[in-house]
């Protein structure tokens, strides 16, 4: 009879150090690194997409400048601006002067988009967008090519954004919302896309990992928004200490845009 033992452990991330983890895994990806080699990588703006440029080139940019939709507390400023161009990828190396938008536009089956989330339910495997572009934004220029030509759309996504609900039931609900002022209340458009969060950045980056999954949330002191992760291994803990050594390395990771 086997001896079988289980090993286990917490971790726990800011939002800022999801968001670094994440654009590890992403990184990481099987399908991103085939693109990489050999077709097109496009990564639109989003804080953390930001994140995720940094991975993909090994530079560090001003993240700030690397979005644009946002959400802030009522009455701040958000601090940002979509000043910094879009990262594109062709075999590995860096295309100038064409944005993501216009690349989607040159893919095809297997090349990679990458777009994140306001909102996504994990249990379901749904991740969705709020729009208040009036055009729809980066999502309403791609979505029908990246659909038709089969491109794989990369959505990365701190779990924090996990809502409780049918997102698709949700978007209904904001459509029928109305607002005196244009963008007071965005639609909320369910993508074709799996949301890729911190669990899938550990499967990524973490072979042999058993369990991974959300624990807890919440925190003080610079930790509100984190998740409390609690991670498994089978017979051998190197896995453990692989993710351990992991979840070390991206802590530490100062808040957006400090």
């Amino acid at each position: 009879m086997t001896d079988e033992k289980t090993y286990y452990a917490q971790v726990i991330l800011t939002v800022a150090e999801s968001k670094r983890l994440i654009a590890r895994g992403v990184a990481a990806d099987a399908r991103v690194k085939r693109a990489l080699d050999s077709g097109w990588v496009a990564v639109a703006k989003g804080s953390t997409n930001a994140y995720v440029v940094e991975e993909l080139t090994g530079e560090r940019i001003d993240k700030t400048k690397y979005v644009t939709g946002f959400t802030v507390p009522a009455g701040k400023k958000p601090g940002t601006d979509a000043s910094l161009a879009d990262l594109v990828l062709r075999r590995g190396e860096r295309v100038e002067g064409l944005t993501a938008v216009e690349a989607v536009a040159k893919m095809k089956a297997g090349d990679v988009f990458i777009k994140g989330a306001n909102a996504i339910n994990y249990e379901r495997d749904q991740a969705a967008i709020l729009v208040g572009h009036p055009q729809g934004g980066t999502v309403g220029a791609t979505i029908g090519t990246v659909v038709a030509r089969r491109i794989e759309w990369i959505c990365p996504a701190g779990l924090e954004k996990d809502v409780p609900g049918d997102l698709v039931a949700l978007a209904a609900e904001a459509c029928e919302a109305r607002a005196e002022r244009v963008g007071d209340c965005p639609t909320l458009w369910v993508l074709p896309a799996s949301p890729f969060t911190e669990l899938d950045a550990l499967g990524a980056l973490v072979p042999g990992l058993e369990i991974s999954c959300v624990l807890a949330a919440g925190g003080i002191r610079g930790a509100e928004g984190a998740v409390r992760l609690l991670l498994a291994s089978s017979y051998d803990r190197a896995p453990l200490d692989a993710a351990l050594e992991l979840v070390a390395s991206v802590q530490g990771e100062p808040p957006f845009g400090e």
